[in-house]
């Protein structure tokens, strides 16, 4: 529904309208069907002339009007949408165009804003001065027939009904305690009305074009009414046949059962777009189908309207028939254009001179036609249409009745409603159809006289027809039916409104005066008093109830300052209406309105200047009257109807009664048998959508969860995959080890957060039993030797596959099977073993539950072992250290950190229980062994722990472990000398022998899995004894070997065990050092000969810039200690460091958010007055906004993609202002700021469309234009979600979000990649589905090319560029498998393959795949002839490729598959030489592209080459020299190539302990010692230094700027594990938080 309730009923009924509420007033019920005093007639179809109305034959009844068409040529016939009707101005009167104004607006600012601030509230008007009870006829016999003929008419130049775009609501409110609408005074309520539809193009912008609503029809009486305004639309009516040409459709012709001789059109079966609001008598939506096609699309409001609408169709096939017969030669179209121009014509004549008179009453004929003038504007003036043509409304009866045609006996039935025209009345039938309940209910008392059942057949039109114009309308005064104050209908929120109301509220809202400027305008006096607007009608003398109404007015006005300059037009024009019609002010308005109509026609009929109608055919028109036309198109005769049926009195069957609205069926929603409080029904909107809404969101959220689920699956059934394929490895091997012993295979349970691990189980060989890793990997020894007997607790209930074995003094081994019998099978193992090493064993079958309360697991003991050594050391801290003095620089440090420790743990904070399993908990080799992080089975902890097990038990007490650590408490260097010259004097007679001495270094060696050559360790060992004076000794007493330590004893000053968490560490002590002024000490300086520490040079530069450089240097910073500037000196520093990275950062950050501000700030503000925006709050702000973020983001992440073309622009001068090498970064920045705006968009759009499925679905088709529905549906949340272009894309994009985002994260690309590199291939179907969603135009027109096409077209180039490259297969020439699961692959550079060192490719292989490609960086240098990787396994593809080119199995015939190489690709690294000092830092398999940047540098300083680079340092940090032995060689060449000193090398071998670890101290006097005597390190075998222990960044980077004083920026570039290059980016932080050289960092991660 539009507007108001219909601008046929507001206007047809203007011209006599809409239909009205009563209550009701039941008559004895009648028989369905006619009156009781109908005579029985026939069923057949054609009954006899006298009783009731019979359906037409095809060529009318007797009495037809016979034309003499004279016209047989051309003519211009008049369009359908009025354009070009006038010539000089074609505009006028046209469809779609603005309402004229003959009154000045009187908007309240002006523009827009409604009139009427200050005027009484609408709704208290209408119950004020509109208010009463019907059943009064009218003065002067006025028809029904009249008063709806009035409709048509209206609806044949009128249509301003339809709401604007965007909806503005201009609601009604209620007042408090309002009889119908607010009966429990709760307030607040509102009768729901929009503003109209108006000119948005060129009005309501300023005062001099004010607001003009438009008029969707066309002002002239031009046929719109019976063929609608548009030439698609009147096509849609017609018949188009040949063979009956010129008709228009009927249900014959459609073959609807009953429908005969072409009684009704054709039902509206394509669905044309009828106005269809809900019939309030339902309250529910109905199918347009239901209806007739007409030209009117609102011709089906009512039933008395759609009388007339047939009414027409009739005429204009009886005329089509006519034409068609007498010009049989003439086409369809023609012989259609020629009824039309008929039709047209007798309707104007019916409307201007004969309906009209009628209308006006007192002889307001129109002037006589003096011919057309094109300077007349014939468009329909605001006042005509809000308020007085509007004045039909008061003579609408409550009902209309039908009859039958005159009988012979003079009288005539009256016909009774049935359970088909009222199915709501409980059986009780009422003369006369209801107003108020036919509201679209239109189509069923028609359909009564042919579909209905048990009722005889009859023409509903006629029976119609007869029945209003034998029906006295109702009174001329100011009271209106309630069918139309209170009854008429409304949308589904508000079933029943008040169109007095309406009205009043829609002069307002188009800006119309008040009462007196309206009458001044068109030359009328005004009236200062509400007595002086009509006296005839407030004096008593003819309307009984004028002087009540009058006091009621009166005082109403006085106590609200209410006078006739503040009424509104129609309030005060209705009150001028008499006996005669509507009053001066009324009549004046629809008389001018109708002339200009006439006078600015060019077709008007009369006009023999057009050439439509011959002076013949002029004449015979204007003697053509409607009943004239009725019996042409009826059986109605003469004696059935008087000759004017606009007025009742000559009826030859008058009304039996003035109808009441107690006279007829209550107006829903009461009934026959209840009256209800509120008068109308309302709705919620959001009913049906509430399953699909909370459904589909939680649906999203399942498959987000999903998408993570099947992520963790998938990573999990990997490993298990790679498990069961080392199981299956293992188990086709013999289950017997090389050494006899027995092995299987189970799950070990360690604790409840630690879960389980898979383990092999190895029963012997000796008295031991061994759990190793699934790799092989020794992780527990359970020594059987100090056990008598073990027990086996077994599970006996439940799944019956749980074991552990009961270790007294340790933690049980808890092992889970598969199966019972795999389970079973190990336990009878573990018992024939114990039995073999005679040890007892004890089996006990126990319940799942209480197995699991009697084991103890790894983590209980773990939590037993942390307090067992915090006490340890508390108590080491309160006994050993309270005996030192302050002279030793250690002694106040350790005190101090003893003294917390003791604070922080004391045996006392424990209870008994506690206190007594830590003092009586003992300590296994094995757990000795890991408390060291060392090997159970290395020589040093088997020396160790003998030394320590002083009772022989095999197992450390407290008290002897609290005797060792207080040693190295307390210990000076002589004592901890003594110490480790203990451990190796294995017979204790006070010497140590060469071999001995031999073993001692060894140990130490292989403990951090270190070989030497024989020869080179014979080397060292004469060199140390020779030091110490005992070169040609075979045996060393105690004070030899502390005389052979000399210079290095006191590094042993400083030597603890490391005991993980719980020692302090070196760097703990060596910054106390720092804090006592001990700064500038290094280890490397103490073991520097002493011309190199007193400065001198050595013979080779590089040994002395390698170690004269200090490495582990700490020493006073130059920088305050102040906070504050600390912070500011780190802003700055970083700052200067990373300013392109800001700038460029900080610029996409700014488009980004001026992006989205764009979009919110319109929608906000430049759009705030648009309906979505009205309806959905903010929210539609932030989607609007997060949408033009996404498509930016994921548009411009494009870029970022285009590998090609930033490894091409890095090599030019941008690259000095755009940090390439940041692609990758600013890609997730990208991809997450788009992650973001697309949970924004979602969140938004959960909240829109929650607000959008509340809205009435005309207020939605008026936001979402391009979508369509069937009137009769009601969009819900599911259908704006998934039966959209835009909703069902937009899920579909959630969705591939969702996977591409869930499979992208470090997790997926470290377990699953081929899933990351699949589902990160959507991209395309990403693009796909972003396009089309905004292609469905829902909210905006689609601008995502704006942002698409540039980044699409130069990612499309780019891609084309590696596509080209993709397609050539390159032949791998050599493969090799490296230690560490490393695959060196050698393959053929292909031509004009350019790269540089540090650069990274993109390759697959054809044996795996030639579309999965994997990222490497390439280790040859650019000068060689091959391209050479070194590719670590450590994933699936990775794993494959080494089984794939094992050169154990390849055949030589054949050779190694092909691969597929994608690049070069630059990266950070390639940028080394830009920098005066480059730092290289490898950890792992990242010391890849360093290997190809050394060669590189060899070879270009070996040709001279100049570069800004003078200074190469490039650090190594690995677990063991062993691991990359291929680097070592590429170290070795270096160095000999080296001839410029440009690279200095540095070792970190991290499975060294610590520099302050006793462990390790030995082994640095080793390496100083050998490295003195032969120039290169006794680990590596390379000139190179070798440190031992993880890399101190920061003192490493101190020093470097005392070596380098000039330089004030160093380059930084790490490749390795996370925690290295993190600790890396730490370290050159607080680098730079120093007045200093800059740091500027580099990295990548692995």
């Amino acid at each position: 529904m539009r507007g108001e309730p219909g601008v046929a009923i507001l206007l047809a009924v203007v011209a006599s309208t809409v239909v009205v509420h009563a209550q009701t007033a039941t008559s004895s019920p009648t028989t369905a069907g006619v009156n009781v005093t109908m005579a029985t007639t026939s069923q057949s179809t054609v009954r006899s002339t006298a009783g009731t109305s019979q359906p037409p034959s095809n060529t009318g009844g007797t009495g037809g009007v016979k034309i003499d068409f004279e016209t047989d040529y051309e003519v211009e016939y008049a369009g359908y949408d009025g354009w070009y009707n006038n010539r000089a101005h074609p505009e006028w009167g046209i469809a779609d165009s603005p309402l004229t104004r003959r009154l000045p607006s009187h908007y309240q600012d002006g523009t827009y804003e409604p009139s009427g601030w200050d005027r009484p509230n609408p709704r208290t008007l209408s119950e004020l001065t509109m208010k009463g009870v019907t059943g009064m006829g009218s003065f002067r016999n006025r028809s029904a027939l009249l008063t709806f003929f009035g409709q048509q008419v209206v609806e044949e130049v009128l249509d301003a009904q339809r709401p604007g775009c965007p909806r503005e609501y201009f609601n009604i409110q209620i007042p408090k305690g309002d009889p119908e609408y607010d009966p429990d005074s709760r307030g607040g309520r509102e009768i729901p009305l929009l503003r109209s539809r108006y000119d948005m193009r060129i009005t309501g912008f300023s005062p001099n074009f004010p607001r003009q609503q438009l008029n969707e029809i066309t002002a002239f009486l031009d046929g719109g009414l019976m063929y609608g305004v548009t030439k698609a639309w009147a096509d849609a009516l017609r018949l188009l046949s040949s063979d009956r040409p010129g008709r228009l459709a009927s249900c014959t012709d459609q073959g609807v059962p009953g429908c005969v001789n072409d009684m009704y059109p054709a039902y509206n079966t394509i669905g044309l777009p009828m106005a269809n609001p809900p019939p309030p008598r339902e309250h529910y939506l109905k199918s347009s189908r239901r209806f007739f096609k007409l030209g009117n699309p609102r011709g089906n409001e009512n039933a008395f309207l759609l009388t007339f609408g047939v009414f027409w169709f009739r005429w204009h096939n009886y005329l089509a028939d006519q034409i068609a017969a007498k010009n049989s030669g003439w086409s369809d179209e023609r012989v259609f254009n020629e009824a039309r121009k008929w039709v047209i014509a007798t309707h104007q004549k019916i409307v201007l001179y004969d309906w009209l008179p009628d209308f006006l009453g007192e002889n307001r004929k129109p002037a006589d036609y003096k011919g057309y003038s094109s300077a007349i504007h014939p468009g329909v003036t605001h006042v005509f249409q809000s308020a007085a043509m509007r004045w039909g409304h008061t003579i609408v009866p409550p009902g209309v009745y039908r009859r039958s045609r005159v009988k012979p006996d003079g009288t005539c039935d009256w016909r009774n409603t049935t359970y088909y025209t009222s199915p709501h009345t409980s059986g009780q039938y009422f003369h006369g159809v209801r107003t108020c309940n036919s509201y679209w209910n239109s189509v069923e008392p028609h359909e009564e006289g042919f579909k209905a059942e048990d009722v005889a057949p009859f023409d509903g039109m006629a029976e119609f027809l007869l029945g209003m114009s034998s029906q006295v309308t109702e009174r001329e005064d100011n009271i209106i039916t309630e069918d139309l104050r209170g009854r008429v209908f409304g949308p589904l929120e508000f079933s029943r409104r008040d169109l007095m109301a309406i009205n009043i509220q829609r002069g307002r809202d188009h800006g119309l005066p008040d009462y007196n400027t309206a009458r001044v305008e068109y030359g009328l006096p005004p009236r200062k008093t509400f007595y002086d607007v009509n006296p005839w009608l407030f004096n008593g003398t003819y309307v009984e109830h004028g002087p009540e109404l009058l006091d009621n007015i009166t005082t109403f006005a006085t106590a609200n300052n209410w006078t006739t300059d503040k009424c509104d037009i129609w309030v005060c024009g209705l009150l001028e209406t008499t006996e005669a019609g509507p009053g001066e002010l009324f009549g004046a308005v629809i008389k001018d309105q109708f002339e200009r109509i006439r006078d600015g026609d060019r077709f008007w009929y009369e006009n023999d200047k057009n050439g439509l109608f011959t002076k013949g055919e002029i004449e015979q028109i204007n003697n053509i009257t409607l009943f004239d036309i009725i019996k042409s198109i009826s059986n109605i005769t003469d004696a059935d109807m008087q000759s004017n049926p606009f007025i009742a009195t000559d009826s030859p069957c008058f009304q039996p009664k003035q109808l009441s609205q107690f006279d007829m069926e209550p107006c829903t929603p009461d009934t026959v048998d209840k009256t209800v409080d509120f008068k109308r029904e309302t709705f919620d909107y959001f009913t049906g959508s509430e399953a699909s809404y909370i459904l589909t969101f939680m649906a999203l959220a399942v498959f987000i969860i999903g998408c993570v689920a099947v992520l963790i699956y998938m990573a999990r059934d990997r490993q298990k995959k790679e498990a069961v394929e080392r199981n299956k490895k293992r188990k086709a091997t013999s289950k017997q080890s090389k050494d006899g012993a027995t092995i299987f295979l189970a799950t070990e349970y360690v604790g409840k957060k630690e879960g389980e691990r898979s383990v092999q189980v190895k029963l012997g060989t000796g008295k031991e039993i061994k759990v190793l890793n699934d790799r092989g990997k020794l992780l527990r020894t359970i020594d059987l030797r100090n056990h008598n007997q073990l027990v086996l607790y077994v599970e006996a209930d439940k799944h019956r596959t749980l074991m552990a074995i009961h270790v007294p003094k340790e933690y049980d081994l808890i092992l889970n099977f598969d199966y019972t019998e795999d389970r079973d099978n190990a336990l009878m193992q573990v018992e024939d073993f114990l039995g073999t090493v005679e040890v007892g064993r004890r089996r006990q079958e126990m319940k799942s539950s209480d197995l699991m309360k009697a084991i103890v697991t790894k983590a209980d003991r773990q939590k037993q072992l942390e307090k067992f050594f915090r006490i340890i050391f508390a108590q080491a801290g309160a006994s050993g250290f309270k005996e030192q003095n302050g002279d030793d620089v250690h002694s106040g440090f350790f005190n101090k950190a003893f003294k917390e420790e003791k604070a922080r743990e004391d045996i006392s904070t424990y209870n008994s229980k506690d206190a007594k399993d830590v003092l009586t908990c003992e300590l296994t080799r094995a757990e000795f062994a890991e408390s060291l992080s060392m090997k159970p089975d290395s020589l040093f902890v088997e020396q160790m722990f003998n030394l320590v097990d002083k009772d022989g038990s095999g197992y450390i007490n407290f008290r002897e472990f609290l005797d060792v650590i207080v040693i190295f408490a307390k210990g000076n260097p002589d004592e901890k000398a003594k110490l480790m010259f203990d451990m190796y004097d294995v017979d204790g007679d006070g010497k140590l022998s060469r071999e001995e001495f031999k073993t001692m270094l060894k140990s130490m060696m292989d403990m951090v899995n270190t070989e030497v050559e024989q020869s080179q360790l014979d080397m060292l060992v004469d060199s140390m004894m020779e030091q110490g004076g005992v070169r040609d000794r075979e045996q060393m007493t105690q004070q030899d070997f502390i005389n052979i330590l000399g210079e290095h004893k006191q590094a042993l000053s400083n030597a603890a065990l490391n005991l993980g968490a719980n020692v302090l560490t070196p760097g703990e002590a060596t910054r106390h050092q720092t804090v006592l002024n001990r700064a500038r000490k290094t280890i490397i300086r103490a073991y520097q000969p002493p011309e190199e520490r007193n400065g001198a040079a050595s013979n080779r530069p590089s040994q002395r810039v390698g170690q004269g450089l200090k490495v582990d240097t700490l020493k006073d910073k130059k920088y305050t200690t102040n906070p504050v500037m600390k912070n500011f000196n780190a802003l700055k520093r970083y700052i200067q460091n990373y300013r392109l990275h800001i700038f460029w950062l900080t610029l996409y950050t700014l488009v980004t958010i001026g992006i989205f501000a764009e979009r919110a700030y319109y929608y906000s503000v430049e759009r705030e007055h648009a309906g979505l925006r009205r309806i959905a709050g903010y929210g539609v702000t932030v989607t609007r906004g997060a949408a033009s973020g996404m498509m930016w983001a994921f548009s411009i992440i494009l870029v970022t993609m285009c590998r090609n073309t930033i490894t091409h622009m890095r090599e030019t001068f941008l690259h000095l202002y755009i940090p390439f090498d940041s692609a990758i970064t600013l890609h997730k920045i990208i991809a997450m700021t788009g992650l973001f705006f697309t949970v924004m968009h979602c969140i938004g759009h959960a909240i829109n469309f929650y607000h959008i499925s509340t809205q009435t679905a005309d207020d939605l088709t008026c936001l979402f234009r391009d979508y369509f529905h069937y009137s009769n549906e009601l969009p819900k949340f599911h259908y704006w979600c998934f039966a959209t272009t835009t909703g069902m894309t937009g899920v579909l994009l959630v969705l591939v979000i969702a996977i591409m985002y869930v499979f992208a994260t470090q997790y997926a690309r470290r377990y699953v990649f081929k899933a990351f590199w699949l589902t990160h291939n959507l991209y395309p179907i990403l693009y796909i589905l972003t396009i089309v969603h905004g292609s469905g135009n829902l909210v905006q027109e689609p601008f995502f090319y704006y942002f698409f096409l540039g980044p699409v077209i130069l990612f499309t180039l780019d891609k084309l560029v590696s596509i080209s490259r993709k397609k050539v297969e390159i032949p791998v020439v050599k493969a090799e498998h490296l230690p560490s699961n490393v695959t060196m692959l050698k393959f053929k550079r292909p031509t004009n393959f350019d790269y540089k060192s540090g650069q990274w490719v993109r390759i697959a292989s054809a044996a795996l795949g030639d579309n999965e490609y994997h990222p490497f960086t390439l280790t040859s240098a650019p000068h060689e002839d091959t391209l050479s990787l070194h590719i670590r396994s450590v994933g699936p593809w990775t794993n494959n490729l080494r089984k794939v080119y094992d050169p154990a199995k390849i055949q030589p015939d054949f050779g190694y598959p092909k691969v597929f190489v994608d690049g070069p690709y630059g990266e950070g690294h390639q940028d080394w030489y830009k920098f005066p000092v480059a730092i290289l830092i490898g950890g792992g398999i990242g010391v890849t592209p360093f290997a190809a940047i050394l060669k590189d540098i060899v070879q270009k300083s070996a040709q001279g080459a100049k570069f800004n680079c003078k200074k190469v340092y490039f650090l190594w940090v690995t677990r063991t020299q062993k691991q990359f032995e291929w680097l070592t060689d590429i170290i070795r060449e270096v160095e000999e190539k080296d001839k410029n000193d440009l690279v200095s090398v540095h070792i970190f071998i991290t499975q060294f302990y610590q520099k302050f670890d006793l462990r390790t101290t030995m082994l640095y006097i080793c390496e100083r010692h050998f490295q003195r005597i032969s120039g290169r390190s006794l680990f590596t075998g390379l000139n190179s230094i070798t440190h031992f222990g993880r890399p101190n960044f920061e003192s490493f980077f101190d020093t470097l700027q005392d070596e380098h004083p000039e330089v004030s920026t160093f380059g930084v570039f790490s490749c390795g594990p996370p925690p290295m290059t993190y600790t890396a980016d730490k370290a050159c932080g607080a680098m730079n938080r120093v007045d200093g050289a800059s740091f500027i960092h580099h990295f990548e991660n692995f």
